[in-house]
């Protein structure tokens, strides 16, 4: 640009929604390339050894199974390899539960008519600490070990919808905003869970229209008895579905707001994940003592925020990062045992997933090198096998 060239002044919203929609517009055609013929996400099939450890059995008994052909018939891949789909993991763990495993031990875990919802909110105060991968992986998980599970994304951002297929400015779909707003139009939160790639996985996404909670709150709290019960509005809703489903994921947005609190007034546990850097520690930090201060105003006012349990996973995490892996011990000497035993590694396999809006569980071992595959699957395993040990040991198993 020369001397004598003006920069002409532009109006900003017009500029600012130009941009969005053509960005928008463009991922909308990436994911028709990614997803074709209709844009929706499909899922690959798994091999036996990762079947058997879904199921919590052994390889060798799958083999018995379809050599004796009973059991759904799986697909013979190369070296006569045999894989099977999501919805015949779930054949196989009904096959499996009628006729080899005792009552008291079943290979299906849902929860039984005595065991409660469990509702776990995953937290983080700053953005980029792994939340949404997460909340992401760890349903995905829970579903594929037979768990019913319900992901509801609460940041109107939309991340966790688009990992699952959805594009939130596009397709237009309700949020549980629709259920927990406070004029009539309301709707019943069942009108706005849809279907995942996961068979036992199911979702509510996340619209812009969820901003609208943090905005007319304030103004119903002051007009209206269910403006002061805020807190309360996921909770009920939750109960009216809690026989449908045995886990939900609530993905919260990184902020402390009304969707926020009325997100942990529903849960019965709390994930919190850090990224080990002193910048985010101090933002955690400060998140947990306004959380503390505005729980503990609640429960003065007689709503108790009660947990079964809290966690801190350690996100990102680089061993080989000296400052890191200080930050990791001076977490686990004040946090204790409240600190996950199993740390997410940073890992190239999850990133690469995403850029083509894929999971761990998603991806292909040939898409990358099948060693930072196997590190990185081995690494989400032990975290999501930690929390689902947490969660049947809160039923009593």
């Amino acid at each position: 640009m020369s001397m004598l060239d003006k920069i002409e002044p532009f109006t900003l919203d017009d500029k600012i929604l130009q941009h969005g929609e053509e960005i928008s517009q463009m991922l909308d055609q990436l994911r028709r390339q990614t997803f074709p013929p209709d844009a929706q996400k499909t899922l690959r099939k798994f091999p036996l050894k990762e079947v058997a450890s879904f199921i919590g059995t052994t390889p060798e008994n799958l083999k018995r199974l379809y050599l004796n052909e009973k059991g759904p018939v799986p697909e013979i891949g190369r070296r006569d390899q045999r894989y099977y789909d999501a919805e015949q993991i779930e054949e196989l763990r009904e096959y499996l539960n009628e006729t080899g495993r005792s009552a008291s031990k079943p290979y299906v875990p849902r929860k039984r008519s005595h065991e409660k919802l469990q509702v776990i909110a995953v937290v983080n105060f700053k953005g980029g600490s792994g939340k949404t991968t997460t909340a992401a992986h760890l349903g995905q998980h829970l579903s594929l070990t037979g768990h019913r599970t319900l992901g509801i994304d609460l940041d109107p951002q939309g991340s966790l919808s688009a990992l699952h297929g959805f594009q939130p400015e596009l397709d237009n779909n309700p949020s549980i905003y629709d259920a927990i707003r406070y004029d009539n139009e309301r709707q019943d939160i069942a009108t706005a869970i849809r279907d995942t790639n996961f068979p036992m996985l199911k979702i509510i996404p996340a619209n812009l229209d969820l901003q609208e909670f943090e905005y007319a709150t304030p103004l119903a709290m002051q007009t209206s008895a269910e403006g002061k019960r805020f807190f309360a509005r996921i909770a009920d809703q939750l109960e009216t579905i809690e026989e449908h489903f045995d886990v939900v994921i609530m993905d919260c947005p990184p902020q402390l707001g009304y969707l926020t609190l009325a997100s942990l007034s529903a849960a019965t546990s709390v994930l919190i994940t850090v990224h080990p850097q002193m910048l985010d520690l101090m933002s955690m930090s400060q998140f947990l003592l306004m959380l503390g201060s505005i729980t503990r105003n609640l429960r003065d006012a007689g709503v108790p925020v009660q947990m079964d349990w809290m966690r801190y996973l350690i996100t990102r995490y680089e061993p080989t990062d000296v400052p890191q892996r200080r930050m990791v011990g001076f977490l686990e000497s004040i946090l204790a045992e409240e600190v996950l035993n199993s740390p997410m590694l940073k890992s190239t396999a999850i990133s690469d997933a995403g850029l083509t809006k894929r999971s761990l569980y998603e991806l292909e071992r040939g898409a990358i090198k099948g060693s930072v595959y196997d590190r990185a699957m081995e690494c989400m395993l032990k975290v999501n096998n930690e929390i689902q040990d947490l969660i049947h040991k809160t039923w009593g198993r």
